[in-house]
């Protein structure tokens, strides 16, 4: 159920049951027992959830299935602990029915939170990205980031075990729920639910009317559609930059302030290949546009050469305006990480050399008038604290840069895409996105989908976006709220086996009833 919330199946709505199974499993479960249940119910998840890791090994990678699978267990296993030690952490501290529904949902978003940075992170799919498309319960975004959805999700969830415990008249490790503890919670969950969905109306009131005096900015986003087993080819390298230098020239007409090509557009080394780099420069001097290109790059770094997976700002003359390079790598496709200690093992990408980090937080001016570009390059997007960065440094518009031809037509595409529009949300920017093969778009400050392309097609789409300035709460404070829900769980899990909530309120009144 939890799998189907995402895309494609795309039923948001089983997200806010879809974990009752597993609390129902650890109901009188050992410690031992609930993170193995936690762990079971977490492979599953993970395994249908990102199923397309195959078909990206094995054909871009170049593994044999036993490998490519094999990688994709190894994967999902390790995604699964997270589950594990929820469900651990739930059977160890919440000795009473209605202690779930105030620590279950810290320790979720907690664990996802470490997700995001643990081995060198990756948040794919939290749950809160589920509801993308439910406008009025996200926009709490813009206050607590994705993780105060998670965070929504989970309280119903154990708010709907609670009254299925009180309906049914069975306890909870020896705990029964009374009806009137079940009618509190239950009414607690439901006017959550209500004063989220009316600062959802407020916010959203509040935004349009920002983005109706806002100054805009014209944007064209130019979808390539380079086949990827060709893309790195010599032999294509002057008809791909061509089909980009084509497709812009026809957007001319409408008037663009800035061009968007999508991640590595150039299958060449900008400002390292002279005549493939003219050919480019020479059509944005014809067009009088601003340029935001993804191009591989190269840098002398004394006797070595540095590479990084760069975004080129050309100027209308024709001048490099600025760079951005990535920040976040992925690992074993951009660079292999403890090479010393895995030697043996080779990237995923062999047309590149191993990359290296950019800033984290660097913005690319261009005009006094015009906003500061926060460019994200690939799965960047998914780390909310790399675009807060940003948006912290002066970016007024959000632009992500991927290539998503590895994923094929799998839901991969589309789950990357949902996961980029609570960016936008979370700090109150618009978001455009070029993809080589889609999805490319358009996400406004509020998280609508403006504009989108379809998969494996040529596009071109132009559309003014406003450039937002104030700066939300969650740009400001971060991600307190899922820091709250760490401390919380390291307290409470440091100390003795069965103690929790209980022991603690317990050991308060044996301290009172003794100085009394």
């Amino acid at each position: 159920m939890l799998t189907a919330a995402f895309p494609k199946i795309s039923m948001p709505i089983l997200a806010w049951f879809a974990l009752v199974p597993l609390l129902v499993a650890l109901r009188e479960r050992s410690a031992g027992d609930a993170f193995k249940t936690g762990f079971i119910a977490g492979l599953v998840h993970y395994l249908t959830l990102l199923y397309w890791v195959v078909f990206t090994m094995r054909v871009y990678g170049y593994l044999p299935w036993w490998q490519s699978v094999s990688l994709l267990f190894l994967l999902a296993a390790y995604l699964a602990l997270y589950p594990g030690i929820f469900a651990l952490a739930v059977v160890r501290t919440c000795r009473n029915p209605i202690h779930l529904i105030w620590l279950a949902p810290f320790f979720w978003v907690a664990l996802e939170y470490v997700r995001t940075f643990l081995l060198t992170g990756f948040p794919w799919g939290l749950v809160g990205y589920s509801q993308f498309n439910r406008l009025h319960i996200i926009q709490i975004s813009d206050m607590f980031g994705v993780y105060g959805v998670s965070f929504l999700v989970v309280l119903v969830n154990t708010a709907i075990y609670v009254l299925l415990l009180a309906a049914a008249g069975k306890p909870w490790r020896g705990v029964t729920v009374s009806r009137q503890q079940a009618f509190k919670t239950t009414a607690f969950a439901l006017a959550l639910i209500t004063l989220t969905i009316v600062y959802g109306r407020y916010r959203i009131a509040a935004m349009d009317a920002a983005m109706d005096k806002a100054a805009k900015t014209r944007v064209a986003l130019i979808q390539g559609n380079i086949d990827q087993a060709r893309k790195w080819d010599p032999a294509f390298q002057i008809s791909t930059t061509k089909k980009y230098v084509d497709l812009t020239l026809s957007a001319v007409d409408r008037q663009p302030d800035l061009v968007v090509w999508p991640e590595t557009a150039t299958p060449f080394y900008f400002e390292a290949s002279p005549k493939l780099t003219q050919l480019v420069t020479d059509a944005i001097r014809k067009a009088g546009v601003y340029l935001l290109v993804g191009s591989p790059s190269v840098q002398a770094v004394g006797d070595q050469a540095a590479y990084y997976n760069s975004a080129y700002l050309v100027a209308p003359d024709g001048s490099i305006a600025g760079r951005y390079d990535k920040v976040h790598l992925v690992p074993f496709g951009e660079y292999v990480p403890l090479k010393q200690l895995l030697s043996f093992v080779g990237k995923m990408v062999a047309q590149v050399g191993d990359f290296s980090p950019g800033k984290k937080g660097h913005t690319l001016a261009w005009g006094p008038d015009r906003p500061k570009l926060g460019v994200q390059i690939c799965f960047e997007i998914i780390f909310p604290d790399l675009c807060r960065s940003l948006v912290k440094n002066g970016a007024g518009l959000l632009v992500n840069l991927t290539n998503d031809a590895w994923f094929d037509r799998s839901s991969a595409a589309e789950q990357h895409f949902s996961m980029a529009a609570f960016r936008a949300i979370e700090n109150r920017r618009s978001l455009v996105r070029c993809a080589n093969t889609g999805i490319s778009g358009v996400v406004d400050p509020v998280g609508r989908v403006v504009r989108r392309t379809e998969l494996f097609s040529d596009a071109v789409v132009v559309k003014a976006v406003p450039a937002l300035t104030e700066q939300a709460l969650y740009t400001r404070m971060g991600d307190f709220l899922p820091q709250i829900g760490l401390i919380i769980m390291g307290i409470l899990m440091l100390l003795p086996s069965g103690k929790g909530v209980i022991g603690i309120k317990r050991g308060i009144d044996r301290k009172v009833g003794r100085r009394r």
